[in-house]
């Protein structure tokens, strides 16, 4: 059985991110943000999404690859006469007058590199979720695109005639192209394009040589940074799970999500990823994110939020959308935040912690610390003998959860080290009355006999959620009680290849049919933390060949072939991998570059 990876790569400048396939198409590009509609969505259906390719008349090979430390990607087509050609496609990104420049431009570089190809050239943006085809208006050298929410422009220097008309033509010469979204480009195309190229370039560059990055299997933890990197948007710090929506968990299986949005749930997983590579920066963005979410919300938080901290995102299916490989349904929104996720609390008062211990925060950073501890303890207090539906999102079941009583110890833990560093132990007694709450809900998910703490209190069921009972240092990773419920958890989760199931229990949609790629990389750090270093090692290299040929992971991995499914590339993979090499690094004492 052949292995089905995703055959694009990722484009970003924190503004919007953009999908490139090898066989040259923009498969996926959204504007004016993540969560807009597509403008091109062949990703979701041939037909309706429009195209923008760059492809030859006659048979070719495809080859694609990133230029080194940047998210500038390079696709090189060999015709089968021997004719070549190279695109590189770019969002510019880089510092100009005191801020960064990223607009929500694509830039197109061609440029032969053997003989004299014959290429045809075909832009056909959408509006809509391809509802709304647009109204095409020629100019001198330039198309405009008319009908969508703005106008977009297609600035270029191939005869503008060629591309309306979509004709072949001899490509002697470069050629670039320059789609733009509402401002178009008013400055010359071609020495404009090659700044914009070169200053990109360099930020990147910059960007990776500005990070604390240690040596275990540094392409592919640099690769998961610039991917992280660009799933941020920037203007408010949001961070979302992945790029796409309705990416099928597994082929027919109807688990099919909208993952443009910013789950809380992830926080502590993204803080930490961030601080272990020095992105101070991005770690202020998302935390001012956060903080603006929860000085907005009165009662609960809700699981995700939009990029702006939109909070009704109601789910809606495009029925005429014939989805990835004919995956339906296509969803938009997500009825996840509708749900009760009580781990949230502890995950948000976590990544308050830097500010406490991480001297870069100055400390009038800190004036509203009381407010802020007495705010998210609250939270915890109220929510912490509530059942709610699991860092899982079940839609049909609720339980008392061990992970959400993990999060909700650990939020405890850290509000009662921040209430000592303000000298207020009445704020310290609280926390640690809570704490003792939530180790009594922990403790009732514990099975004696099979010596593993199960995902629940009064069920028999195994999570692998509960790996973090040992990488939060609930469970002392050096104690009998640790080694033993990691073993449990392998012996009944993992795959023979190493893959790591998250449950195997029936939940609203059946038995999950796929292994969750952060799982794995939770398990590799279980691993490290109780001891077994050449068992995470190679667990962790194990994981790498699950990636696509640019080294970009997605959310769920196949047991039989080592398919990739699911929403692509997945943001939290990559801070799995992130984690998890961080971590054998520091077991190796090879924190950073020597």
């Amino acid at each position: 059985m052949e292995r089905h990876t995703y055959q694009t790569g990722i484009i970003g400048n924190c503004a919007y991110l953009a999908h490139i396939n090898k066989n040259t198409n923009v498969d996926w590009l959204c504007w004016p943000r993540f969560d807009s509609t597509f403008i091109f969505g062949g990703l979701l259906d041939k037909k309706k999404g429009g195209e923008f390719s760059i492809l030859p008349v006659e048979e070719y090979t495809s080859h694609q690859y990133y230029l080194e430390n940047t998210n500038v990607l390079i696709t090189e087509i060999t015709i089968k006469n021997g004719n070549s050609y190279r695109i590189t496609d770019f969002a510019p990104r880089f510092s100009e007058h005191q801020r960064y420049y990223k607009a929500l431009m694509l830039i197109r570089k061609i440029e032969p590199l053997q003989g004299s190809p014959r290429i045809t050239v075909k832009c056909e943006p959408v509006s809509d979720y391809g509802n709304v085809r647009l109204h095409v208006n020629r100019g001198s050298n330039h198309i405009q695109y008319l009908g969508g929410e703005e106008t977009m422009r297609l600035t270029t220097n191939i005869p503008v005639s060629y591309v309306f008309d979509e004709q072949a033509f001899v490509l002697n010469d470069c050629r670039y192209l320059v789609l733009t979204y509402g401002e178009p480009l008013e400055a010359a195309l071609i020495p404009t394009a090659e700044r914009f190229l070169r200053e990109t370039t360099q930020y990147w560059r910059t960007w990776i040589k500005h990070s604390s990055i240690a040596t275990y299997f540094q392409p592919f933890v640099i690769r998961s940074a610039l991917a992280l990197k660009i799933h941020q948007f920037e203007d408010t710090g949001a961070i979302i799970a992945a790029s796409t929506t309705s990416l099928p968990e597994s082929p027919g299986s109807g688990r099919n999500w909208d993952y443009r949005y910013c789950w809380l749930r992830d926080t502590y997983y993204v803080i930490n990823a961030l601080n272990h590579i020095g992105h101070f920066e991005e770690m202020e963005k998302y935390f001012g994110y956060v903080t603006d979410i929860s000085f907005s919300e009165d009662e609960r938080y809700q699981p995700l939020y939009g990029i702006t901290g939109k909070k009704n995102l109601a789910e809606e299916i495009l029925a005429d959308l014939e989805g990835y490989m004919g995956n339906q349904p296509v969803r938009i929104g997500n009825q996840a935040n509708e749900h009760i996720q009580n781990d949230i609390y502890g995950q948000v008062m976590i990544s308050l912690l830097p500010l406490y211990t991480d001297h870069r925060f100055i400390f009038s950073e800190r004036k509203d610390s009381v407010r802020w501890i007495e705010f998210l303890l609250g939270k915890i207090e109220a929510t912490i003998d509530e059942k709610d539906a699991g860092i899982w999102e079940f839609r049909n079941t609720a339980n008392i959860h061990c992970y959400s009583n993990l999060f909700q110890w650990a939020g405890a833990a850290a509000a009662e080290k921040m209430a000592l560093t303000i000298d207020n132990n009445e704020l310290a007694d609280k926390a640690r009355s809570l704490k003792e709450r939530a180790a009594a809900h922990m403790e009732s998910c514990y099975d004696p006999v099979r010596k593993v703490y199960t995902n629940s209190a009064g069920s028999p069921n195994l999570d692998a959620s509960t790996l973090q009972l040992i990488m939060m240092n609930y469970l002392d990773p050096a104690s009998d009680r640790a080694k033993d419920h990691l073993i449990a958890l392998e012996k009944e989760l993992k795959t023979p290849n190493g893959l790591f199931y998250r449950y195997l229990y029936k939940d609203d949609f059946g038995r999950p049919k796929t292994t969750f790629l952060i799982c794995a990389f939770w398990y590799v750090e279980a691993l490290a933390c109780v001891g077994r270093l050449d068992d995470a090692m190679h667990e962790f290299e194990n994981l790498l060949q699950f990636s696509n040929h640019l080294l970009l992971f997605s959310e769920d991995v196949d047991e039989e072939d080592g398919s990739q499914w699911g929403n692509f590339p997945q943001a939290y993979s990559h801070v799995g991998l992130m984690n998890a090499a961080y971590r054998i690094a520091m077991k190796l004492d090879r924190p950073i570059f020597l």
